[in-house]
């Protein structure tokens, strides 16, 4: 096989366009497309058979049958046993590092391991680590891995499942330092955060402590200083990249990024997408670092006993705090918004891409700051107003430069459920992502706006476990919008 050929088998962007035929075109702003309203059928179990599992868990099993029991529509109870435990079904590879748990998550279809993906990937399973040991040393494991691999380089976003392994095809050829055990190199902030959400998250539903050890705090030493460099008060830090790309998001303008000037944000080169900043200070990767530095001066000052540590996490996010107030509010018509990216020198993004840490996803990383200027946001970047907003024929939703023009990411409208306080908007955003799996009882990374058989990944574990995440969250809080 080519290089040529590798690189478009893996790459995030890859086309995976069925033999589709478009949806009878109805505007979903005034209903639902028919389709989605269809008579359920019932799918069947996807998962592999138990024998070919990468892990199994009882607890989640079981939990899996009993919400499945409350579900009305056969359709969509056999989507959600499918979707929730995909992550440990087929990602998960389990073993030990001296001694220790140790755990790779790969992302699905891309043999590498995000540290963002595979913390969201299995933040799901946390609730069922409480009576489940054996899901919780896998848990344990996965921190572990990400401890290793933000000692290797916290400026990397993903890692090769087996850190002896070369990296991924596409980053081969890429201009900076790649260490071994990278999988590529795109300095995103969202990815030094995500390792502190699962590690908090799992410290408060188990109360373990054992994962949190020497090297973990070294981890979180190594964050908190790349924070503090890409503030970039003193020039703009060690961290370069460059790659001859056709697509002008896959790379950084002179290595670096446009110009930003120190206002106390921390400067992010690529979004969660893995797509390049317009502008280096993504306000929802920043508004991210506020609640997870914050954590990690409850972690630090509980758990390690370092007063140090937790003052310095704690002055730093209550100086991103006082610099996302001041400088990323903007004023529109409708009122006060959040932008997406500013630069300090008056420059700015008004939009929202799909991947989590997004505008819309706030509330669901607890990081909004106020809830009135969400709310403006939120009806801002679910409308036309946002660029990367599409609405056809099979749904409406937030995509991004990543894929392109057209394509809804079902992402979007989980994390739309998932944070929102109206039925109506949680039924509905349910019934398109229905559809969005046009039949193949898994979600996916984007469909096309006009018809869900044109899709990019088939096999795209977070996006599989989020919606279970959805479903889940849905028996419990608000069952009667199941039962039919």
């Amino acid at each position: 096989m080519s290089e040529r050929e590798m690189s478009e088998r893996l790459s995030r962007r890859s086309l995976i366009a069925g033999a589709g035929k478009g949806l009878v075109s109805a505007s979903v702003l005034a209903s639902v497309p028919a389709r989605i309203l269809a008579q359920p059928v019932p799918l069947g179990s996807k998962r592999p058979s138990p024998s070919d599992r990468k892990f199994r868990s009882d607890a989640l099993d079981a939990y899996i049958v009993a919400t499945s029991r409350r579900i009305g529509d056969p359709e969509l109870a056999d989507m959600f046993a499918n979707c929730l435990p995909n992550t440990i079904d087929t990602t998960v590879v389990p073993g030990e590092f001296e001694g220790k748990p140790d755990t790779a998550v790969l992302t699905g279809d891309i043999p590498a391991m995000w540290l963002r993906d595979s913390s969201a990937q299995v933040w799901p399973y946390l609730d069922h680590a409480r009576t489940d040991d054996r899901l919780r040393a896998l848990l344990e494991g996965v921190i572990r891995r990400q401890t290793r691999c933000l000692l290797i380089d916290p400026y990397a976003n993903a890692f090769m499942a087996d850190l002896a392994a070369p990296p991924l095809e596409w980053s081969t050829k890429d201009q900076t330092e790649m260490k071994q055990g990278v999988g590529e190199r795109k300095y995103e902030l969202d990815s030094i955060c995500y390792p502190i959400r699962l590690a908090h998250g799992y410290w408060k539903v188990t109360g373990d402590a054992r994962p949190f050890d020497s090297a973990w705090k070294h981890a979180m030493t190594e964050i908190l200083q790349t924070m503090r460099v890409q503030q970039r008060k003193n020039g703009p830090g060690p961290y370069r990249f460059q790659r001859n790309a056709g697509n002008p998001t896959d790379t950084l303008v002179n290595a670096i990024g446009n110009p930003a000037k120190p206002i106390g944000l921390i400067a992010s080169c690529f979004r969660p997408s893995d797509d390049a900043c317009i502008f280096s200070f993504l306000v929802p990767s920043n508004l991210f670092a506020v609640t997870s530095l914050r954590q990690l001066a409850s972690m630090a000052n509980s758990i390690l006993h370092d007063s140090e540590m937790a003052n310095e996490a704690t002055a730093l996010a209550n100086e991103v705090e006082a610099a996302l107030r001041r400088h990323a509010l903007v004023p529109t018509t409708a009122g006060t918004i959040w932008a997406y990216e500013i630069d300090g020198y008056g420059g700015r993004v008004l939009m929202d891409d799909a991947n989590v840490p997004s505008l819309l996803s706030l509330p669901y990383l607890e990081s909004s700051l106020d809830e009135a200027v969400y709310a403006r946001t939120r009806k801002f970047v679910w409308s036309e107003s946002n660029p990367w907003f599409f609405s056809g024929a099979a749904g409406e939703g937030i995509g991004g430069p990543h894929i392109g023009r057209d394509m809804i990411w079902p992402m979007s409208q989980i994390i739309y459920a998932l944070t929102s306080n109206s039925d109506a908007e949680v039924a509905r955003a349910i019934r398109m992502l229905k559809g969005s799996s046009a039949g193949t009882g898994f979600m996916h990374e984007s469909y096309n706006k006009d018809a869900p058989e044109h899709f990019t990944r088939s096999w795209f574990a977070w996006a599989n476990t989020l919606f279970g995440e959805l479903i889940g969250k849905t028996a419990q809080r608000r069952p009667e919008l199941l039962r039919s």
